[in-house]
């Protein structure tokens, strides 16, 4: 049996994002997130709750400031005491693993699809993603970009501006474009 576009891209494989099964579950997302946008801050229940349906899975205690940008909700897997400050954008087409207690400053992008280099391969359309995952006790300076594929080690700090293009070790102050280690903390 062929696989489903949304199985290769949660596999890594190229896929074609305009597939019907994608379109609407990127339609549910930006219902989701739009109704969360327009809610009352002081609603921190309702807030939680609608963020618990948009996500795949969401920690107590999740704080994230309107306005907040996804492309499926679903692929988002956060831990406890989560902070994103306003304009924050994941764009989910693989996994996104957020520890506890990660924070980030305004307009912190995650994305993790990409597209082919080989411009004849990508003006065909097809489309790739690969997972993110960040550590425990992790800061994220505001307009901080998180590439496709990246691994960030718990209790890191990252540098506001910073583009993050590989792994960040635990435990190290990172910073720059590209990122790199800077200090050990």
């Amino acid at each position: 049996m062929e696989k489903s576009e949304l199985q290769k891209m949660l596999d890594g494989e190229l896929y074609v994002a305009n597939d019907p099964q994608l379109i609407e579950m990127r339609l549910q997302a930006r219902e989701l997130f739009t109704r969360y946008n327009q809610m009352r801050y002081a609603d921190k229940a309702g807030r939680q709750e609608l963020l618990a349906e948009l996500f795949g899975e969401v920690g107590e205690s999740t704080d994230i400031q309107a306005p907040f940008y996804c492309d499926y909700g679903c692929h988002i897997f956060a831990g406890p005491n989560l902070f994103m400050n306003f304009g924050c954008v994941v764009l989910d087409c693989a996994r996104v693993t957020l520890g506890r207690n990660v924070s980030m400053g305004p307009n912190v992008q995650i994305y993790t699809a990409y597209h082919p280099l080989n411009a004849a391969e990508r003006i065909k359309g097809p489309e790739l993603a690969a997972p993110i995952w960040i550590g425990d006790n992790v800061w994220i300076g505001g307009s901080s970009i998180i590439c496709p594929g990246v691994k960030i080690g718990e209790n890191t700090t990252i540098g506001a501006g910073s583009v993050v293009t590989k792994d960040m070790p635990a435990n190290v102050f990172v910073a720059g474009n590209p990122c790199r280690v800077i200090r050990e903390i």
